[in-house]
């Protein structure tokens, strides 16, 4: 099952036995009444309100505190009602009870005409004393007992929300005072005060770990969702205004987390309002709506992602009609997802803080969407990740499965499918060593058959967002979270529509937490979000000019210096976290190229964030970017050391007196993918891997192929690897031919440095055209009427040696000398290789 549900609470296993032992055992015979004992109500504090009938069908309430694990009985109605709601005080002192009195039969039949259908009552419970009826009315009330912060001192006011059908709420204000032998009464004998809530509405939902209320009022054709947040000092706010495309024609309310009466919920129609509202702690606000459609095997559903300023509707074909099996849609609150689920049909999970493309969100069908323990919509979300299953009083702690996350990711045949899987495991699931490493092998498995995008660009990517965007507030608008910019795929089966809606207007002053959250996201929607994450052309552009005039030494040492001095930065900070020895050969040298594209890309990503979080210090930007640059260059890392175990490699790579195997080269094909992904971002990688790669390259590939990837920049010639290879390889025809392909494609500035370890003919020769080439070139071919080839071909026509090495040591004599660093490379050393090479052309021994 893709969705991990474990029980929290479970009437049968956590109050059942408890029943048991005091007396009660009938209460969990369901044979006859099927509602012997539910559960009416879950408080913010995580205590569970539930309901049975004792052995003389008295009504009995009880309580279940979910950190304790233990119950308690708060009080006794001495005849069978039908408890409606119910809700407890956090000093559980009072009692707020809402039950149905008689049926409208039973009225008519026992001439009960006068008598109220419903009764609302407050009862003194600390101990049991006094009754006070709240309302006595003909239409259902719930009741809620507001719950202040957590941890705060015992309060001598309570207050407490009414909601009625007549479709407005009120707010009633208790005062209790402490008696003799520690009894708790309500102070004031008369009418209680009271607030007005808000009126006119359809539609209410409770959030009571926030202690907040929403709430619809109908507006001409439109709907105008509103938000009151209730606050510890006893104030409450109208705090949230927005405007909704949504019809409603429903003249009965709909309460969603105002306590749960079963019988209520029975016959679930489609012309009820099935709509809930959502919150991320990333500030995140979302509205799910299912509407009805006239087409049978059809169901369409809406999710308002009110702080992205737009709405996707969903219209998803049915597979099996069977009407007995079709309930609504249930919508669950993930945190990071919304998911819809329709038992037997789908499971959406809809990706909140990422909604623009749809191949962040995962729509499954069959074996994939399948919820054993929930065989029905009868289920609400009371709280984030949690789902409460009325029917057979069970609250699941519900999460994201990682084991069939990666199945579905193993067995996904479709891009959006996999991109979608591999962004949930890696922002959303719990990540361990292991799944990362799992995830790694998945990659490296299927570098060929992901088409519309690149698994380790996105792997960098998500990863290095996952592990920074909760470094300061509002980084994760700032930080890239994909490679994509957009994406045209379809879910099969599902037709999805886009719409534009009005931004939410919020009132508030100096609020924290979500409100605050909620206003950034709002603001960055308002300033183009997509440009405000940091994006690498810049620093592409910045980076190539760079090496153009380092190579030119045009660039000024001091700017440098300061780029480099940021790579160090960055390679000490990784070296703190990394204190064992690395399986894989990489950071064991310098890489000027890659420390040069370090130290930029620290300077950029520093200057991006310092002109949008002026409020953070720079100590703790710089502090940022260090971290984000050695997680990335760690990244890669992780991705070779995880391949690299899996194919069982060892340090032997660098020998070259041998031909790679099936591993390696599986491997150097991984390395060329990693660099191909990384040339695509423009980021670094970890010093040593061009040496390796190469490495890799010279054991695996015909020389051919070994030069075309040369040629094309995607192996690169490293000092470390030349020398090594000129060193190690004896000098037979084959090596020898290698060798010199390898130093006539050297960089002018690496190969003056290696050149001369190889002692041989062919590049002594090589040095000497070089030599005389520079030296005419930086005369400026005034001496020479002659051009000197490139290549070294028979010559046609012999020129006399001596008249040649004069006019070279006249050259050398004027201060010309190209070779500055070699001593060694000179006019006698041009001499002695063209006589070498002259002997040798003739079949003569040279002496």
């Amino acid at each position: 099952m893709f969705l991990h549900l474990a029980a929290e609470f479970d009437l049968q296993r956590d109050v059942g036995p408890w029943l048991a032992e005091r007396g009660w055992a009938a209460a969990l015979d369901t044979s006859e009444n099927s509602s012997a004992v539910y559960v009416v109500n879950v408080e913010r504090n995580g205590k569970i309100i539930y309901t049975w009938k004792g052995n003389q069908r008295d009504t009995h309430i009880g309580l279940y505190d979910l950190q304790t694990k233990e119950n308690e009985h708060l009080y006794m109605f001495e005849r069978d009602l039908r408890i409606i709601s119910c809700s407890v005080n956090s000093e559980r002192t009072l009692l707020a009870v809402s039950f149905r009195q008689y049926t409208e039969e039973e009225r008519v039949s026992q001439l009960l005409q006068s008598v109220s259908k419903y009764l609302t009552l407050l009862i003194e419970i600390h101990p049991v004393n006094n009754v006070r009826v709240l309302k006595a009315v003909d239409s259902c009330v719930r009741v809620q007992f507001l719950h202040p912060v957590e941890g705060r001192n015992t309060s001598t006011e309570s207050r407490l929300l009414l909601v009625s059908e007549d479709k407005y709420i009120e707010q009633f204000d208790i005062c209790v005072v402490a008696e003799e032998e520690h009894k708790v009464v309500i102070q004031n004998s008369g009418q209680l005060p009271r607030a007005r809530v808000a009126d006119d509405l359809i539609w209410a939902q409770w959030d009571m770990t926030e202690q907040r209320l929403f709430y619809i009022v109908p507006k001409e054709s439109r709907c105008t969702l509103k938000c009151v947040q209730f606050y510890p000092d006893e104030n409450f706010n109208s705090i949230l205004e927005s405007h909704l495309d949504i019809s409603v024609n429903d003249t009965q309310v709909q309460l969603v987390n105002f306590g749960y009466d079963d019988c209520q919920d029975q016959d679930v129609t489609s012309k009820s309002l099935n709509l809930q509202v959502f919150t991320s702690k990333a500030g995140g606000l979302c509205v799910c709506c299912s509407l009805a459609s006239d087409i049978p095997d059809e169901i369409t559903y809406s999710i308002y992602f009110l702080h992205k300023g737009y709405s996707k509707t969903f219209t998803v074909s049915l597979e099996r009609t069977e009407s007995h099996q079709l309930k609504e849609v249930a919508f669950l609150n993930l945190d990071y997802y919304v998911a819809a689920y329709l038992p037997g049909q789908f499971l959406h999970l809809l990706n909140i803080q990422h909604p623009d493309l749809l191949c962040y969100s995962l729509f499954l069908t069959g074996e994939d969407a399948r919820i054993d323990t929930l065989q029905n919509c009868s289920i609400q979300s009371p709280l984030m990740s949690t789902i409460l299953d009325g029917c057979v009083g069970r609250m699941y702690a519900v999460s994201i499965s990682d084991s069939a996350l990666l199945q579905f990711l193993q067995k996904s045949k479709r891009d959006s499918e996999r991109l979608a899987a591999l962004h949930c495991a890696l922002l959303c699931v719990r990540s361990t060593a292991d799944l990362e490493m799992k995830i790694i092998w998945w990659i490296s498995e299927n570098l060929s058959t992901c088409h519309s995008f690149d698994p380790i660009q996105e792997f960098i990517i998500a990863s290095l967002y996952s592990r920074m965007r909760s470094e300061t507030h509002n980084l994760d608008k700032l930080l890239p979270y994909t490679s994509l910019l957009d994406w045209i795929g379809v879910i099969p089966g599902v037709v999805c529509t886009t719409d534009i809606i009005s931004l939410p207007v919020l009132e508030f002053q100096n609020s924290k937490g979500f409100w605050e959250k909620l206003n950034s996201n709002l603001e960055s929607v308002k300033y183009a979000e997509p440009h405000l994450h940091y994006h690498s052309n810049v620093l592409r552009r910045e980076w190539r000019t760079l090496s153009e005039e380092q190579k030119e030494e045009r660039r000024t040492t001091t700017y440098l210096r300061n780029i480099f001095e940021n790579a160090k930065k960055v390679l000490s900070h990784l070296d703190t976290w990394d204190s064992e020895e690395r399986l894989v050969p990489l950071f064991q040298e310098e890489d000027q190229q890659q420390q040069l594209l370090m130290g930029l890309m620290v300077a950029q990503l520093k200057d991006h964030l310092m002109r949008h979080l002026q409020y953070v210090g720079k100590k703790k930007i710089d502090q940022i970017v260090l971290d984000y640059v050695a997680n990335l260059l760690n990244l890669v890392h992780r991705i070779m050391k995880e391949v690299w175990k899996r194919y069982r490699l060892h340090s032997y790579v660098f020998c070259f007196d041998e031909r790679g195997s099936a591993a390696e080269f599986a491997v150097f094909h991984i390395m060329s993918r990693i660099l191909e992904a990384t040339n695509g971002m423009c980021m670094p990688l970890p010093p040593g891997f061009h040496t390796l790669h190469l490495g890799l390259g010279v054991r695996c590939l015909p020389l051919h192929t070994l030069l075309h990837y040369i040629d094309n920049g995607v192996l690169h010639l490293t000092e470390t690897c030349v020398r090594k290879l000129l060193k190690d390889l004896d000098d037979t025809e084959k090596n020898e031919k290698l060798k010199f392909s390898i130093v006539t494609r050297l960089p002018e500035a690496l190969g003056q440095k290696v050149r001369q370890l190889w002692n041989h003919p062919i590049n002594a020769n090589f040095i000497a055209r070089k030599y005389v080439k520079l030296l005419l070139e930086r005369l400026g071919n005034r001496q020479c009427s002659r051009p000197i080839s490139e290549r070294l071909p028979v010559p046609v026509e012999f020129l006399p040696l001596n008249y040649l090495t004069n006019m070279l040591a006249e050259i050398e004599n004027q201060g010309v000398h190209p070779y500055e660093k070699q001593d060694h490379v000179n006019v006698r050393f041009v001499e002695e290789a063209a006589l070498k090479h002259t002997m040798m052309l003739l079949g003569l021994k040279y002496s």
